[in-house]
């Protein structure tokens, strides 16, 4: 066995690392698009569709008994009915918003407009380029807010999964003769190791040691086998030889697969200003 045995960053760890990024990130920027566009766009085609079937119960109560002519003057006065806030809608839209000049074609709304109202907004959506369906209901304020507030949320947690990606690339754990580095902090003279927790090892490739800090006190380090060097026998194992070759120069206690049915006796009490790696 080499007296040096190094663990880098795993495909694994890369692997959920990506996925977490990439999760927030859609999350991040689909939020983002709904708090900045998304829901002004969708109140402006709802409260347009909400005009079509007023249009629609318009002329069936009294546009059908009138001639074209003055339907269409009639229509042509007709508003949108919309919200008094204008941060409803999309920037840039000018009030007020009149009936689309679809709803004065008296021939078009006895035909397709009363009948199917919702027909007849679809094809002049499409006809006009609005982005969004209309909603079954408006959007509020709140609900605009709440987009930004989940888009933050989003963010900051694809910020954090990128900085633990990066600090995790650093970062390796290495036997090297009588020295271990662990991930993370100083490295420890193995001699100065006092107790190794392996009950985790074989399950979740986690294992817990205590060295001594020479103060009296006791440092604890976390070895993370699936994050660092990993299992694969193809690799050889990168992660067991390094255990191997800790254990080989360790002298203290080791607490063993075995002793879990001991935990409660063995398992040393973490204090309360003792440091973890």
């Amino acid at each position: 066995m080499s007296d040096r045995v190094v663990c880098k960053p795993t495909p694994w760890f890369f692997l959920r690392a990506a996925a977490m990024i990439a999760m927030f990130g859609v999350f991040a920027v689909l939020f983002y698009k709904d708090g900045s566009t998304g829901y002004r766009e969708a109140n402006l085609s709802y409260y347009l569709s909400e005009a079509f079937k007023n249009a629609a119960d318009d002329f069936t109560s009294k546009g059908s008994s009138m001639s074209p002519e003055e339907w269409k003057a009639y229509a042509a006065k007709q508003e949108v009915a919309v919200p008094d806030d204008p941060a409803l809608l999309p920037e840039g839209t000018e009030f007020p918003i009149m009936w689309p000049e679809m709803l004065q074609d008296h021939a078009a709304m006895a035909e397709k407009g009363v009948s199917n109202p919702k027909a007849h907004f679809d094809t002049y959506r499409q006809e006009s380029g609005l982005a969004k369906s209309p909603p079954e209901h408006s959007y509020s304020q709140q609900k605009i807010k709440e987009q930004w507030w989940v888009f933050g949320i989003c963010l900051a947690l694809l910020i954090l999964a990128v900085f633990f990606l990066l600090r995790t690339l650093s970062r390796k754990m290495v036997v090297d003769g009588d020295t271990f580095q662990p991930a993370g902090g100083k490295a420890v003279k193995i001699k100065d190791l006092v107790r190794l927790d392996l009950r985790r090892w074989n399950s979740k490739g986690l294992a817990l040691v205590w060295a001594d800090d020479g103060s009296g006190g006791e440092r604890k380090i976390r070895i993370d086998g699936l994050t660092y060097g990993g299992f694969k026998t193809e690799d050889d194992e990168p992660a067991e030889n390094l255990m191997r070759a800790l254990k080989a120069r360790f002298s203290g206690e080791i607490i063993d697969y075995e002793d879990e049915d001991d935990e409660s006796e063995e398992t040393p009490e973490k204090d309360a200003g003792e440091p973890e790696d």
